[in-house]
């Protein structure tokens, strides 16, 4: 359980017997229900953006975001945030992009939502500290949990195979 790991042996003895019950994937659906509509890069930017400008008001704006087939293969990440600069005459511009791993087109929105508030906390504090972490959690109460779960139905995903979500 290769996305589980550091949690507590009970937690994982816990995920063990539902997978072996073949309840996992019914506990998630029964929690999380439907998947959402932001399908295209289009209205992936704009739910992005209307979280930004949501929560992170004074924050640099960012300049693309997208869905990336390759992503999860490549970088075994869910989703990344970069930043490039480039001198235009006596200034220097720096261009946020952030791109979503394709799997969460077919997700419950609560999954979308968490990845895109982890990589616009990327934008205000680069590591994975105490920081970031509360930034999240100001975005989005439930990181924590949606986290996990999507921890969870990954693990699903990679022992089982893919869940039938119900349709928005």
């Amino acid at each position: 359980m290769k996305f589980l790991g550091g949690y507590a042996p009970a937690t994982l003895d816990q995920v063990r017997d539902l997978l072996g019950k073949g309840t996992l994937g019914e506990l998630l659906r029964s929690k999380y229900g439907n998947v959402h509509e932001v399908r295209t890069d289009r209205a992936l930017y704009d739910y992005v953006n209307g979280l930004r400008l949501e929560h992170l008001r004074g924050g640099e704006p960012v300049n693309k975001v997208c869905y990336d087939s390759k992503l999860q293969i490549i970088t075994q990440a869910l989703g990344t945030h970069t930043t490039v600069s480039r001198v235009q005459g006596n200034r220097l511009l720096a261009k946020r992009e952030i791109r979503v791993a394709s799997l969460f087109k077919e997700v419950p929105i609560e999954f979308l939502k968490m990845i895109a508030v982890h990589e616009l906390a990327h934008t205000k504090e680069r590591e994975h500290d105490k920081a970031f972490y509360r930034l999240c959690c100001f975005m989005e109460p439930q990181y924590h949990q949606h986290e996990f779960d999507l921890r969870l139905y990954l693990t699903h995903l990679d022992q089982v195979g893919p869940l039938a979500w119900g349709s928005a």
